[in-house]
């Protein structure tokens, strides 16, 4: 395994059907319970020592998270950490919720962690379970850090309880593998994690999962005439860029995708000449979170053994200052024949995506996705709560809000067309990166890159707004979310988006 990446500690998620019993619980040092927002009684006979809990329920403000804490009476003293939620939240609400609980059932020291729903109709109860179950993989996974003394361990096992029906865990392991590692990706340093070790992982990883692995180095590059990539990867005082094609390939090795990932893979982001300033600087070792997005879709897709075949392209560089970095006003070729003219060195991300979609799309896919930290003004437009999604395929506006609610990685749609083309008008070049007056450059930029989507292929762009997040997200606890393996799981198990199109 490769030096960088996480060690794989496996958290065990079990499941018991029906009443809960001292046996049960022989085993759980905490017990995280979920109820109705007015619990009735034959709910609390459900409950281990559901009188003694529910009397410390009364003893807390309505609202409260937790609802209530305390201890069960076995010879384990089992800690107890209890929340209350509507019958009709949201999935983010009740993934919020298990994250609370989650962070509150962590502050006591063990390693087996008990999840308990009662009260609610079949439907509701599965979903809170798996938003539970999703919370806690997400917390038990432990983050890169370089400190003297190791971290404290965290849940070793995950045992739901209770359960009228069982619920799809192996789906929930599979998404929380592809997150974690998009998490942990993207957390590394930029000293630790740069192009040339990015591409070393990935080939490491590759030949674990049993995937195709190509390096399109910067000489392959030229040759391919990605002039809008290489613009981007001059100022590295080396020839470390490249961008990176991995193949999965349930079937037929020579299968054509079906679905292509791509992925911004911009490990450390100065803004080159239009440099940044050190606040908007610090944190971008992380601006390569659309790659490890889409390689941690990637491992899910793989690890739930999906029937589809699938490429993944991450375009892997930095974007420095220096003597022979791209400037304002510089005007390049990219790999499908179009010339640009740039505008602002900051807006380096769409210049790297724009040849890699070329050659993604090229293949001819069902569906491409693309991943990245692009631009601020989908944060200012939305807020980090939610990520901007844009697409070729505008009747499909209606079906992605429905899986961002539906996964509760909620996203909100914007348009790509023509008619915003006329901000990106050049004198000299076919069109321009970016605008410099812009206030909608989110916009602009989708529709830029729509430009570099060949064959009419059916293209959906993720702006990553809500990558990071303080205080985490939905079931994620830490800032950086990971956001897009769970929607877009979403999208290929709930909403069929694949079955849709074909």
């Amino acid at each position: 395994m490769h030096a960088l990446m996480p060690e794989i500690r496996e958290t065990r998620v079990t499941q018991k059907l029906g009443r809960v019993d001292a046996k049960s619980l022989a085993t759980v040092d905490q017990l995280l319970v979920i109820l109705p927002k007015r619990p009735k009684a034959d709910v609390w006979r459900r409950v281990p020592q559901g009188k003694r809990l529910q009397a410390l329920m009364r003893k807390r403000t309505s609202g409260d998270v937790p609802a209530f804490e305390g201890r069960l009476g076995n010879e384990r003293q089992t800690f107890v950490v209890a929340g209350t939620i509507a019958a009709n939240a949201t999935t983010f609400e009740q993934l919020t919720l298990a994250r609370k609980l989650v962070a509150a059932a962590r502050r006591e020291k063990g390693a087996n962690l008990g999840i308990l729903v009662a009260g609610f109709a079949a439907e509701e109860q599965s979903a809170l379970y798996q938003a539970a179950c999703a919370a806690a993989l997400a917390a038990a996974f432990r983050m890169p850090q370089f400190k003297s003394k190791a971290p404290p361990a965290s849940f070793r096992s995950i045992r739901l309880l209770g359960l009228d029906t069982e619920i799809d865990a192996r789906r929930l392991t599979a998404e929380a593998r592809g997150n974690n590692l998009a998490r942990w990706l993207t957390m590394l340093p930029p000293n630790k994690l740069d192009a040339l070790a990015y591409a070393d992982l990935l080939k490491d990883l590759a030949e674990q999962q049993g995937w195709e692995f190509k390096r399109f180095d910067t000489r392959e590059l030229e040759k391919l005439g990605a002039g809008a990539f290489l613009a981007v990867a001059q100022g590295n005082e080396d020839r470390s860029a490249s961008i990176v094609r991995l193949r999965y390939r349930p079937g037929p090795k020579d299968a054509a995708p079906e679905l292509s990932l791509v992925g911004k893979g911009i490990i450390f982001d100065t803004g080159g000449n239009n440099l940044k300033p050190f606040t908007s600087m610090l944190d971008m070792h992380g601006d390569m979170q659309g790659s490890a997005v889409a390689l941690g879709t990637l491992l899910a897709i793989a690890e739930l053994g999906l029937p589809i075949p699938v490429d993944c392209w991450l375009a892997i560089t930095e974007n420095r200052i220096g003597p022979r970095a791209y400037k304002s006003q510089d005007v390049v070729t990219a790999a499908n024949g179009k010339t640009i003219q740039s505008i602002h060195t900051d807006a380096e991300g769409r210049m790297v995506l724009a040849d890699t979609l070329v050659f993604a799309s090229r293949e001819k896919p069902q569906l491409v996705i693309d991943y990245a930290t692009l631009t601020g003004s989908a944060i200012r437009a939305i807020t980090t709560r939610y990520s901007a999604v844009f697409t070729n395929r505008p009747d499909w506006h209606p079906d992605l809000k429905r899986t961002g609610r539906q996964c509760g990685e909620r996203v909100w749609p914007f348009p790509v067309d023509k008619e915003f083309l006329v901000e990106l008008k050049s004198e000299v070049a076919d069109l321009q990166q970016c605008s410099a007056d812009s206030t909608a450059d989110h916009i602009l930029a989708g529709s830029f890159l729509a430009e570099f989507v060949e064959h009419d292929t059916p293209w959906i762009h993720l702006d990553l707004a809500a990558s990071n997040h303080k205080g985490g997200l939905a079931h994620v606890p830490t800032e950086v979310t990971g956001f897009g393996v769970r929607y877009t799981m979403s999208l290929l198990l709930d909403e069929k988006i694949l079955a849709a199109d074909s």
